[in-house]
């Protein structure tokens, strides 16, 4: 180990989100990849007592494996700041701007991305203007299928793929069940396919594109959470070109986003080789069944040794 090599590393897991038992599978990986590599490591569950604990035990290095709300939308990270603690993944801001989808759509817009027709509408002016009103003014312009998922949130829950119009209404009731504003996107038809992105301090790298194909034919969250329910293809069924393409697509979205450290950029690759942006991720799930870690195999990368080195880089960043 060097001299900015963490000793003591927490990862913190669980928290209150949906995803909670999605991040406690990430966070003892994450935590037994560190732990072989030599690393003490503590895997805690946030609670009413971990500001205490912080400003007590101070780690080297925190890894928020918190997936959903209580990990990703920058409140967390923003403590960490205030108490002057290094973590790895991205900075407060940045992990807001990604948390929500039309903002991260907007800004990936901006810089030439594509990224599918949408449009999103929160909870009250959807009982204020009329939900029948609404819903038919929406059919009119953005003809099915439809997906349509919460603007905040992650593993796929309350998404749904709709295919006849007739459906929308109780799929918007889904929506709204995790988040407060529902985002209707025109789907694209084509290769869905994830991209990990790593940087260790030397700049961003785009991994290997996976491509995922659900059996059911929805990457539900069954299906990412399930052996066997969705198959996997690593590096994705794509010309040179085409993966080129989107590699260089996903790492200008991790850089317009200001991402730091580790992410994930979801895209469809349609017929005539264009990638579309659909979100990006600050923190990608790291289970036995998730994209990033099947990406850095690929890549011929040791998952602890990757994991290290990404607590070496938020430590050496705290310290300049």
């Amino acid at each position: 180990m060097t001299t900015n090599t963490p000793s003591r590393v927490l990862v913190l897991a669980g928290g209150i989100s949906h995803e909670r038992d999605v991040s406690l599978r990430s966070g003892r990986r994450v935590a037994d990849s560190l732990a072989e590599q030599g690393v003490e490591v503590t895997l805690r569950d946030p609670d009413a007592s971990l500001l205490a604990y912080l400003v007590e035990s101070r780690p080297d290095v925190v890894w928020p494996a918190l997936h959903g709300a209580s990990g990703e939308d920058g409140a967390l990270r923003g403590i960490l700041d205030f108490l002057d603690i290094p973590y790895v993944g991205s900075r407060a801001d940045a992990a807001r701007l990604a948390w929500d989808k039309p903002t991260a759509k907007t800004l990936v817009t901006r810089v030439g991305v594509s990224t599918p027709r949408s449009i999103s509408l929160p909870r009250d002016a959807f009982r204020e203007l009329g939900a029948n009103s609404i819903l038919e003014s929406i059919s009119e312009e953005l003809p099915v299928p439809l997906v349509v998922k919460p603007a905040r949130g992650g593993s796929a829950q309350g998404v749904n793929l709709v295919h006849d119009r007739n459906d929308l209404p109780r799929a918007m009731v889904d929506a709204y069940t995790y988040c407060d504003v529902a985002l209707i996107e025109q789907k694209i038809v084509g290769t869905e396919i994830a991209i990990g992105v790593i940087d260790s301090g030397d700049g961003p790298v785009a991994l290997p594109a996976v491509e995922i194909v659900p059996l059911s034919g929805v990457y539900s969250f069954e299906a990412r959470y399930n052996a066997g329910e969705t198959r996997f293809f690593t590096p994705a069924r794509l010309t040179a070109e085409v993966a080129a393409r989107a590699a260089e697509v996903a790492l200008l979205a991790h850089r317009t986003l200001g991402l730091r450290h580790l992410s994930r950029v979801d895209l469809i690759v349609d017929g005539a080789g264009t990638p579309w942006f659909l979100e990006a991720n600050v923190l990608p799930g790291l289970t036995e069944t998730s994209l990033l870690p099947q990406a850095l195999e690929a890549a011929g990368h040791d998952l602890g040794w990757v994991y290290l080195a990404l607590a070496e880089a938020a430590m050496k960043e705290s310290a300049s």
